[in-house]
């Protein structure tokens, strides 16, 4: 496995000027990245390193506290999938991930639905927040806030490169999308009873869902990402985000933007990792139809490269996530959702 690098996008000129001539430039190369290969640096995003390093070191804090103080706000006990998940709890591919993580989500109250309204409703709801780290829910709160504003704006660039209005997805957004964060960590693996038996998923190879992800990493690598049919490590930057595309993205453009398939391994012995991943999705009442693309790029359309009869993609976003969140976390689905399954 090698590292390659990535394709870098400095989205600095667009956010200073989206009708420049250097904003220009930067959809138009957008556009061809999230084609191929689904996966980018991102730089000249505005964001103070001081909000990165502050929100790395709460997760730190977080993932220090003894595990009681954890699990008391086990995601077990949410209807709405918010809150920490135990160590290997978490299913991939149907197989169990190496890591522990807290989920969080936009801070609203619970909906009370009724019998005919639909299901995904429920995803709606409040957060869970250590009472011992009674700083975190703001730190957390306030990077999300500027990373929600920088991902408007990379969709707002991406429109434009599709040939669409630069506004072509707001209505899709606005007023209440439902961005997700998820603050993972990654230890090592234990040790097995059997030599030849290596145990490395820290996260099952996947591809996510919804419109973009943001990652921000430490400095421990462990993110790989198939890139021509080879899984290969992507290494962490200092000051980059590492941005990725979604599947409604790619159903709606039927292929031309790839969600491209990645998983995390465990980091070696001795070491742990941690990753930040912001989600930028769309309004869970939103509905992604087919967008007509220029002929230039339809033509490089060429289908879904994730189509799976067992794993359909709603239209309707709040469909498609309750669908992932369940089979993630089937603890939360018998507990709440029994009527479903």
């Amino acid at each position: 496995m090698t590292s390659p690098t990535l394709p870098t996008l400095d989205i600095a000129n667009f956010l200073l000027d989206s009708k420049s001539d250097a904003a220009n430039t930067l959809v138009t190369k957008l556009a061809r990245v999230c084609h191929d290969p689904g996966f980018f640096y991102l730089v000249g995003h505005g964001i103070p390193e001081t909000m990165d390093n502050n929100i790395m070191e709460i997760a730190e804090q977080f993932f220090a506290l003894p595990a009681d103080q954890r699990h008391r706000i086990a995601i077990g006990q949410s209807p709405h999938f918010r809150g920490y998940t135990i160590l290997g709890d978490e299913m991939t591919q149907g197989k169990n991930d190496w890591r522990d993580q807290l989920d969080i989500g936009p801070e609203e109250p619970a909906v009370s639905a009724g019998k005919d309204d639909p299901a995904w409703l429920r995803l709606r709801g409040p957060n869970q927040w250590p009472e011992s780290l009674p700083q975190m829910q703001n730190i957390v709160t306030a990077w999300m806030e500027q990373i929600e504003g920088l991902c408007q704006s990379l969709i707002q660039a991406l429109a434009l490169g599709l040939g669409l209005d630069q506004n072509y997805f707001t209505d899709r957004m606005s007023p209440d999308p439902y961005t997700r964060l998820k603050i993972a960590h990654y230890p090592e693996q234990p040790e097995t009873k059997e030599p030849a038996q290596e145990l490395t998923q820290g996260l099952g190879l996947h591809h996510d869902s919804g419109l973009f992800t943001l990652i921000l990493q430490d400095s421990t690598p462990g993110l790989q990402v198939e890139i021509d049919g080879k899984l290969q490590t992507i290494e962490p930057r200092n000051g980059a985000y590492v941005v990725n595309l979604g599947e409604m993205f790619q159903a709606a453009t039927n292929g031309y933007l790839r969600a491209t398939k990645h998983r995390v391994q465990s980091p070696p012995a001795g070491k742990q990792r941690i990753s930040i991943a912001y989600f930028m999705n769309p309004r869970l009442d939103a509905v992604f139809e087919p967008i007509k693309l220029p002929p230039h790029l339809a033509a490089l359309a060429t289908g879904s490269q994730n189509e799976n009869p067992d794993d359909i993609v709603y239209p309707v976003f709040g469909d498609n996530t309750l669908k992932i969140r369940m089979r993630a976390h089937p603890d939360v689905a018998n507990r709440f959702y029994s009527d479903l399954l």
